[in-house]
């Protein structure tokens, strides 16, 4: 199977940020936020009392991975700061922070595709089976399970109600909704949710040193969600990336027909930039229908009011609303496997025509 580089380690294409530990983490982790969470496991750590397995859910971006990391680094760090507090500096901590350590699995879907297959859960398993390298504690991350198949779901089910000695696993994803009830019912679930939007850009400025209108606006545009947020501070491709998408938004709603059906076939070549490119298009449109009603609800993309005030005054209340419903629609369609082509011209279709 591809994506394996050592006995122990399935090696994913991680998204999101990577923290520097270069000096101690303080009693929160060095997170922005969650503090209830990280005083929650820092007790487990500190007293001996760590679940066999743990389910954080949440929007990706909001904490769910660096928290799962901080608990490795917990159970890990031969030079602990404090019961329950990594030194995040040594060798142990700084391996486990990049995902290279060989006592710590991490597995997702595989890059280029959207299902997390029972091979993966199989090759985690036999992983499980072998005592620790070089750690106290074997970790298993399980990052966005509800990509898992079926197969791959119930497979996890065995490990689950038999947790091989020192080992601890964390599975992540959106919902428990999303997971079956048996995976639910077998691990203690943690529900990270966005933060305060003040929350995270105090945080921006105090642990990273982002001036106050940078880090203002990295908190709008992530929605409260602080994993994100760094990811785009420490990712300017991300950035650029989303402006150029905001950037084809405006030049389509005046375009052709002929000129967005040739948009749709460049975008549908590659399906992660299709829904990175539609996730921020909604975002924009909740922003036109907050706009359009007069909510007191604060803006997302707050570095293009004037855009979306442009087209909240061309537009009625209902074909905001309708172009909200067309999102989620065109999502679960791609959900689906439903032809991607046809969907983005579908799509494409219901727009609607801007000068």
């Amino acid at each position: 199977m591809g994506g394996i580089v050592s006995p122990c380690l399935i090696v994913v294409k991680a998204q999101g940020i990577r923290y520097n530990l270069a000096m101690s983490l303080d009693e929160n982790w060095g997170l922005i936020g969650h503090e209830w969470a990280v005083n929650l496991l820092r007790g487990h750590l500190a007293n001996g009392r760590l679940r066999h397995a743990y389910l954080l859910t949440g929007p990706q971006g909001v904490g769910r991975r660096t928290l799962a990391l901080r608990v490795a680094q917990g159970l890990n760090c031969p030079q602990p700061a404090a019961p329950g507090i990594p030194c995040g500096s040594c060798h142990t901590c700084q391996r486990i922070e990049r995902m290279q350590h060989p006592d710590l699995m991490v597995i997702q879907a595989e890059e280029g595709s959207t299902t997390l297959k029972v091979d993966q859960i199989r090759t985690l398993q036999s992983g499980l089976a072998l005592a620790p390298y070089e750690a106290t504690y074997k970790i298993a991350l399980l990052l966005r399970f509800e990509e898992a198949n079926p197969n791959a779901a119930n497979a996890l089910l065995k490990t689950l109600e038999e947790p091989p000695r020192q080992v601890i696993l964390f599975v992540t994803a959106q919902d428990t909704e999303a997971l079956l009830p048996t995976i639910v019912s077998r691990c203690e679930t943690l529900r990270l949710r966005p933060l305060a939007l003040e929350t995270v850009s105090d945080g921006l400025q105090q642990k990273w040193g982002l001036p106050p209108e940078q880090a203002r606006l990295l908190a709008h545009i992530s929605t409260g969600r602080p994993g994100y947020a760094l990811h785009l501070h420490q990712n300017p491709d991300a950035l650029e990336n989303r402006q150029n998408y905001l950037d084809d938004h405006q030049r389509l709603l005046a375009a052709s027909r002929v000129e967005r059906f040739q948009y749709a076939e460049q975008l549908t070549k590659d399906k992660n930039t299709l829904k990175e490119t539609l996730t921020i298009w909604m975002s924009l449109w909740r922003d036109i229908l907050l706009s359009i009603s007069g909510a007191s609800t604060p803006l997302t993309n707050i570095d293009h009011v004037s855009e979306i005030q442009r087209i909240a005054e061309k537009i009625a209340l209902e074909t905001a609303q309708s172009m909200l419903q067309t999102f989620i629609q065109t999502f679960e369609r791609l959900d689906h496997n439903t032809n991607t082509r046809l969907t983005v011209e579908v799509f494409m279709l219901d727009l609607p025509k801007i000068s």
